[in-house]
């Protein structure tokens, strides 16, 4: 599971990599700089020790960090013509929709027990936890991610992305008890340390953008 996450999170990397090829320009320092943290941070966080390599899980996770890049592509696109939420609710669809074709071939293993979970220190039905990541942590998330990526953009969007791991610890640990050793809290801090940087050099290429476009404006 932390390598499969660890494996799919390089979809920031895979975008800085692809803005490269379509500008032939290389990433600046910065860029460089807090793609190297992130990553570091991230392998801290997800704690890959004792991992095993597994050539088929390793290709799915790399499918998934590409559909990752692709997401926060599409969703810097989105404008009047394409409502955030449309975006959203489309891909969700189309996904639950793929998914029920595949558990009802019997290509993808699937079962739902009546059982319950413990959450929080409380017993609940199984269906409210299910409902809840589909209806909140799912459907939410990705309205809000859809409408903040064209603020941001697809890059500096993706790397704050990263965070999703550091919430998982937050309320794994809030809901479940499972408390954060030292090294994935010192993971934490230096992937925020590579968005940070990435988002720095954002910032001063829009300053540097806005002081260029002033300077060429025809005086009144």
């Amino acid at each position: 599971m932390a390598v499969a996450l660890l494996v799919q999170y390089l979809a920031p990397v895979l975008l800085v990599l692809l803005a490269w090829v379509r500008t032939r320009r290389a990433p600046s320092r910065l860029v460089l700089m807090g793609s190297a943290v992130a990553i570091v941070g991230l392998v801290l966080v997800v704690d890959v020790a004792g991992a095993r390599f597994d050539l088929l899980g390793t290709i799915f996770a790399l499918g998934a960090a590409v559909c990752v890049g692709a997401y926060f592509l599409l969703s810097e696109r989105t404008g009047e013509e394409l409502p955030a939420l449309a975006l959203a609710a489309g891909g969700l669809i189309v996904g639950a929709a793929l998914m029920g074709v595949l558990c009802a071939t019997g290509l993808l293993a699937f079962s739902a027990p009546d059982v319950s979970v413990a959450l929080a220190g409380l017993e609940l039905p199984a269906w409210v936890a299910i409902g809840w990541v589909g209806a909140v942590a799912t459907t939410l998330g990705y309205a809000l991610g859809v409408v903040a990526v064209p603020m941001l953009g697809s890059r500096v969007a993706s790397f704050v992305g990263l965070s999703e791991v550091l919430f998982a610890l937050l309320f794994a640990w809030l809901l479940l008890g499972e408390a954060p050793g030292p090294i994935q809290i010192v993971g934490g801090a230096v992937l925020i340390v590579g968005v940070v940087l990435v988002r720095m050099d954002a910032s001063a290429a829009s300053v540097k953008a806005a002081v260029s476009s002033a300077a060429v404006a025809p005086t009144p």
